[in-house]
């Protein structure tokens, strides 16, 4: 397995990023028109970690586009990993681990594709994932590190080391990774696309950065006067997005810092699906959740309502 060198092109990715377009105009749009915006064959990175601030409205939109030949990348990823694949999206997935939490255990169907040859798997330790993004969001080819020194990880996409200048110690080179598209959920935005988030940033900001199109969904539009007000937690600079989308409960049944929490007895039902029906357990789950339903609204009035009620509730015993 090789590293596709526009992932650390550092030269190409700068003089793409630097023709890009840093409009200061307002970046509200729908859904739809966001998730056009992801080309077949992109490589796509997903903010937020595992199940928490995952971006599933986006990515319940651009699966109803029916891509092909997408890269999946994600610091920890949960199930949309598994939507991708099986819904026949993705042909490849980046990340450190993958599956929903220790109660349900790794991801059947990755192991199921990766072991049948239908899908392409590049592991990388969480720390090392993180600095390809930081490297690309700082627009150099690789950053410097011990981590995966010494592990078989060292053998993916033939990672390769360097010798530090001053000590003459061997370093992992690891290498940037400039994503096509970054998708993110944040709590609050303005118009003009500046996000601020609650809690743990993740790795988000550096994928705002370092991707050549940032599409993101707020749970709250607000004025530019009260982003002003908290500029420190404006994590995400308007000028790096490209399409705001305005959508309450964006993440559920993921949870969202301080909105609303997970709903742990979903995924439950969602796995216990794949350990019946293998595959086709996550084709009936896409049947129901992303296909069917017409509108963002429509996925969402398939949770019950007292579960969402009781799910922010919860989020808010948190911060009160």
């Amino acid at each position: 397995m090789t590293i596709a060198p526009k992932e650390f092109d550092f030269q190409v990715a700068r003089l793409r990023l630097e023709r890009k377009a840093k409009s200061a105009s307002e970046k509200l749009t729908t859904l739809e028109a966001a998730a056009a915006r992801v080309n077949d064959g992109d490589h796509v990175a997903i903010g937020g970690c595992l199940y928490s601030r995952t971006p599933l409205a986006l990515i319940w939109a651009l699966l109803r586009r029916r891509p092909r030949g997408l890269t999946l990348s994600r610091n920890l990823m949960s199930y949309e990993g598994e939507w991708a694949v099986v819904a026949g999206a993705a042909d490849k997935l980046v990340t450190s681990w993958m599956g929903i939490g220790l109660p349900w255990g790794l991801s059947r169907i990755q192991r199921e594709y990766v072991e049948s040859g239908r899908l392409e798997f590049e592991e990388w330790s969480h720390l090392a994932l993180g600095l390809r993004y930081r490297a690309a969001a700082m627009g150099v080819p690789f950053l410097p590190s011990l981590t995966m020194l010494g592990s078989s990880l060292m053998d993916v996409g033939g990672s390769k080391t360097v010798e530090c200048p001053y000590t003459g110690e061997t370093l992992h080179a690891v290498p940037a990774l400039f994503p096509d598209v970054a998708l993110l959920h944040v709590h609050r935005a303005d118009r003009f696309g500046n996000g601020q988030i609650d809690g743990y940033p993740h790795m988000d900001a550096d994928l705002a950065r370092a991707a050549t199109t940032v599409l993101m969904t707020a749970e709250e539009i607000v004025s530019d006067d009260e982003i002003r007000r908290h500029p420190d937690r404006t994590v995400i600079p308007g000028f790096a997005v490209d399409a705001l989308v305005h959508v309450p409960y964006g993440s559920y049944p993921h949870e969202c810092y301080g909105r609303y929490d997970a709903e742990p007895a979903h995924f439950t039902v969602y796995v216990d699906g794949i350990k019946e029906r293998g595959a086709a357990g996550v084709t009936d789950y896409l049947e129901r959740y992303v296909y069917a339903p017409r509108t963002h609204a429509d996925y969402l009035a398939l949770f019950d309502e007292a579960a969402r009620r009781d799910a922010a509730a919860r989020a808010r015993m948190l911060t009160t």
